[in-house]
């Protein structure tokens, strides 16, 4: 082959290396873009194809460009998990018109110089970590349109230049800590059709501007919990076009402002939580003849509901907690869409409107606690949709109508404390979709129907104080859901039927007082979920099965006044009962010795002649023994008592000599406080008493101790430690050790949601310390007791952002920060309104670190349940554990089962939750004692518990990410609408009576 030839052959390789470099050269707006991605963290690689061998980045993920010039004009990162500053790198796109980084976790003040971003016509950075003032340039953006700014941390006063935006027309600063008062320049936006500053709870209080009137364009209106005082402005009534009108969680006064009636456009009027007062105007009420949705709950209004508000095509109307009076107007039942209806607490009189519910789909009705009488309208489900009834606490009479047995919508019935009589209708016993059926303190007759095992889904059955008869149908036992059954002061009889044994979920019996007879069914010790059993008053008969004590979380028994007999199974002594009632049985035997030697149980055992015991004086005759055969035992006792007599003056004697070597201000020296104190050490020492017990962990004992002044303080006794340890904790400014430094900065703590240590005290005997007493006691022992009814959605949402608080101000503000290593719910304290406090951190990390060379943990890791997996492989425990054990409190605060249960088996809660979801779906897993209606939010809740769990440490958030992440969820309970959802949606703000226990 020639030299000619071989090159003739090379050439178009040689062209083709010659002109790679010019196909695979990336843009100037890719590079801008390369730049962008350095500069923010991007842990999960959703940038990883942002390849520099393209030739454009309009592929790129979040990247969209003109299709003819090709030039960027819209980058959208949303939902990535980016962090880092705000990349001023995209202002270089020239075409750049939308730039959206929502729920991300940038984390740096947003600079004046994001003005150079001209082009931007929307511009979102909500749910981020951004903080600082807002910056005053953003006007400079001539085309902005759109501006969503919030759910981040900015502060300070929206800034005067806000009110020259000339094209704005969306303005949305939700969820900041702005402060000053609202600014009345914002009625300048003339161009303004949303408004948003809810939530932003640091407004100085403050009027509504009567300049927003100026803003004639306005749709949308949200300023919820915005501190706002005073009435709404006349100046309102020019917002014609106004859609949406949320002022609600502020504290505006006056009467119901008619101004509204010129609001011709709108849709939803939420003024619910504020202290409106007077009677709802009688008229005007026809000009809104778009109005869908009307909600003025909580506030003092009066008066009867008029008739012209209610035929209005409404779908929803809420006047709940008001005092009005009077009637509920019959044109109500002509609204063809309402689907809700509550106007529970009130003084509202008379019969329900006969046609309720027979031209609209009506899926809600709460008149709860008012003075409602007659029948109950036959007409309610007539469209098929009603899902919720809820008359409690009213007059009604009359009997179920017939046809709402066919009602096969209905989930929730209250009609507890009426005067319903007659028989329960057959059908509507077994209703398939019925969770919870609450009809007690009536005056039904008749028999509980077995048709009763169609109620697949019964989780709550509450028919007390009734005049039911006959005997409780075997079918009872294939309602594998129920968790609470309670038909005391009945005319039931017969056996309890042998299936109950079938109820796993089942966490409350109670068929006291009625004329049951027989023996317990075989098999009680599968009912492993089992909280409360009471069987008094009754005629039952046997002995007590030994099975019960093998019950994992039985704390209350009562078993009183029946035929028992036999003796006491010794395996009660198993249980950790606060309520223990066999008494007027006919027991015989010693009593168990864990209940014969305390107080506590002095009466549960009365009425039972053959009972002895140390509590018992019931055994009147005892077997003497022969004094001849142990006066060899009384002279050894009384020897020994005179050996211990001198022993003890001996000791007493050197325990003296001791102190008064001691200087006399040891108490001052080992006394130290952290806060102003109204009572001292002496008035502390005083009270310690085992009655005063009210809680015990592993590290010591804690006692609740009265003052003088008549507060009461929690004191934590800690256990005595080895010599070493006791020369480690000292109050004294004399010796400053480790242990002292953490003790000080833990009295230094100054949060809401941290609970105060207010002194601590070393007698040279003990070690104390002085806490602010919590009367709710912990989460733990209220969620997983007979009270936890107690805690509504609302309750426990408010505890889980309380407590992610409190442990995001140890990890985040506190320097050092501080990591709680042992966080779970007996760990969170409740004050007398339900608002938690962190409590126990500090103690064993203090006594870990002590020697600074130690960097794992050996002992008091957590608690079992709580642990995170990675403690299993590392034995390091850091505030990533903290967040794995805060989301296993979510969990139980979601589930309302413990971290470990029985039923769990092998698995613990997380493992359960998860598995539980893939194979039953979410409704198995949620607490069957909470709202639906709020279903939605506690999914999201859920979601973040899942989170926090996740089995690889990187993967959880942090506490501050995981408080947003709860505020937004807390949003969610008034979420918004616009007229392109088609239909209004119920928030799940939970305006109900139906909050409480429904037992």
């Amino acid at each position: 082959m020639t030299i000619s030839t071989m090159l003739l052959l090379l050439l178009p390789l040689l062209l083709f290396l010659s002109l790679q470099p010019l196909t695979l050269s990336l843009n100037q707006e890719g590079l801008y873009l390369q730049r962008v991605k350095l500069t923010l963290s991007d842990p999960n690689a959703y940038l990883s194809g942002w390849n520099e061998r393209d030739q454009t980045p309009c592929n790129w993920t979040g990247i969209a460009c003109d299709p003819t010039t090709r030039s960027v004009t819209s980058v959208d990162l949303s939902n990535l998990d980016l962090s880092g500053p705000f990349p001023l790198s995209l202002c270089r796109l020239p075409s750049l018109s939308s730039l959206s980084l929502y729920n991300n976790n940038l984390n740096s003040s947003l600079p004046l110089s994001i003005s150079a971003c001209r082009n931007l016509v929307t511009l979102n950075l909500a749910q981020n970590f951004l903080t600082g003032l807002l910056p005053y340039t953003l006007v400079e953006m001539p085309e902005l349109r759109t501006l969503i700014l919030g759910a981040n941390d900015f502060t300070g006063e929206i800034p005067a230049s806000f009110g020259r935006f000339r094209r704005l027309e969306t303005l949305d600063l939700v969820n900041n800590l702005l402060t000053g008062t609202f600014p009345a320049f914002l009625g300048n936006l003339t161009s303004l059709k949303t408004l948003s500053l809810a939530y932003n709870l640091l407004f100085t209080p403050s009027r509504l501007a009567p300049e927003l009137g100026n803003l004639t364009g306005l749709e949308t209106l949200w300023l919820s919990r915005c501190n706002l005082v005073g009435s709404i402005p006349d100046s309102f009534g020019r917002l014609s076009r106004l859609v949406d009108l949320d002022v609600s969680d502020n504290t505006l006064t006056g009467s119901m402002p008619s101004v509204i009636f010129r609001l011709k456009s709108v849709v939803q009027i939420e003024l619910y939580n504020n202290s409106f007062s007077g009677e709802l105007p009688a008229a005007g009420w026809s000009n809104l003849t778009s109005l869908r949705r009307f909600d003025a709950c909580y506030n003092g209004l009066t008066g009867p509901v008029p008739d012209e508000l209610c035929r209005l095509p409404l779908e929803s109307l809420n006047l709940c907690d008001n005092q009005l009076e009077g009637l509920l107007p019959d044109s109500i039942a002509l609204s063809p869409n309402l689907y809700e209806l509550k106007v529970f607490n009130n003084k509202l009189h008379g019969f329900l409107p006969s046609q309720l519910g027979k031209n609209s789909p009506l899926e809600t009705i709460d008149v709860s606690e008012n003075q409602f009488s007659g029948p109950i309208p036959s007409t309610l489900c007539e469209k098929g949709a009603l899902s919720k009834l809820l008359l409690i606490y009213n007059l009604f009479s009359g009997s179920i109508p017939v046809n709402l047995g066919n009602c096969t919508s209905l989930s929730r019935v209250r009609l507890r404390g009426n005067r319903f009589t007659g028989s329960v209708p057959a059908e509507f016993w077994g209703l398939p979709g019925m969770y919870l059926l609450d009809i007690g303190d009536n005056s039904f007759s008749g028999n509980i129907s077995y048709t009763i095992s169609g109620a697949s889904n019964l989780s709550v059955l509450f028919i007390s104080k009734n005049r039911f008869s006959g005997s409780i149908p075997k079918e009872i036992g294939s309602l594998g859901n129920l968790g609470q059954f309670s038909s005391s002061d009945n005319d039931l009889s017969g056996e309890i039927p042998s299936t109950i044994v079938n109820l796993g979920q089942l966490g409350m019996l109670d068929l006291s007082n009625n004329g049951l007879s027989g023996e317990f069914p075989m098999g009680m010790d599968s009912l492993k979920q089992l909280n409360e059993l009471n069987l008094a008053s009754n005629s039952l008969s046997g002995e007590i099965p030994s099975g019960i004590g093998s019950l994992p979380v039985l704390n209350y028994l009562d078993l009183s006044e029946n035929q028992f007999s036999g003796q006491i199974p010794l395996e009660l002594e198993n249980l950790k009962l606060t309520v223990l009632n066999l008494s007027y049985n006919r027991l015989s035997g010693e009593i168990p010795a864990l209940y014969a030697t305390k107080d506590l149980y002095r009466d549960s055992f009365l009425g039972n002649p053959g009972l002895c015991g140390y509590l018992s004086d019931l055994c009147t005759q005892k077997t003497m023994v022969r004094n001849r055969d142990y006066e060899w035992i009384l002279r050894s006792l009384f020897v020994l008592a005179g050996i211990v007599f001198v022993v003890g003056v001996a000791w007493f004697v050197w325990k003296f000599w001791n102190y008064t070597k001691m200087n006399k201000g040891i108490s001052m020296v080992k006394w130290k406080s952290f806060h102003k104190l109204g009572f001292n050490e002496y008035e502390i020492l005083d009270c310690i008493d085992e009655d005063n017990v009210i809680g015990s962990g592993g590290s010591g004992k804690v006692y609740k101790v009265v003052l003088s002044n008549g507060e009461a303080v929690a004191v934590k006794k800690l256990f005595k430690s080895s010599r070493k340890d006791d020369e480690r904790f000292s109050c004294s400014e004399l010796q400053k050790d480790a242990f002292e430094v953490e003790v000080e900065t833990l009295g230094k703590i100054r949060h809401k949601n941290i609970v105060r240590l207010w002194c601590c005290c070393n007698t040279g005997e003990s070690k104390l310390l002085v806490y602010e007493y919590m009367p709710n006691g912990s989460l733990g022992d209220l969620l997983h007791s007979s009270k936890r009814d107690l805690l509504d959605w609302p309750t426990r949402l408010r505890i889980a952002m309380d407590a992610a608080e409190g442990l995001s101000y140890l990890h985040h503000d506190c320097v050092p920060p501080i990591f709680h290593r042992d966080v779970k719910s007996n760990n969170i304290l409740l004050d007398e309104d339900f608002g938690a406090r962190i409590s126990d951190f500090g103690v064993a990390k203090i006594v870990e670190t002590v020697n600074k060379d130690a960097k794992l943990m050996s002992s008091i890791a957590g608690s079992c349940g709580y642990i995170a997996p990675e403690y299993a492989y590392t034995l390091q425990v850091d505030e990533k554990s903290d967040i794995y054990s805060f989301g296993v409190v979510i969990l139980e605060l979601v589930t309302g089962r413990r971290p470990v249960d029985p039923e769990f088996g092998e698995k613990d809660l997380v493992t359960w939750v998860c598995g539980s979801l893939n194979q039953k779906g979410i409704d198995h897993v949620l607490d069957s004692t909470l709202a639906s209606t709020c279903k939605e939010q506690v999914g999201k809740v859920l979601d973040i518990g899942l989170l926090c769990v996740s089995s690889l440490p990187i993967n959880r958030p942090s506490m501050r990410r995981v408080v947003k992440m709860l505020q937004e969820a807390g949003a969610g309970t008034k979420p918004r609408i616009s007229v392109k959802d088609g239909k209004l949606s119920p928030h799940c703000y939970e305006n109900s009576s139906d909050h409480g226990s429904v037992v």
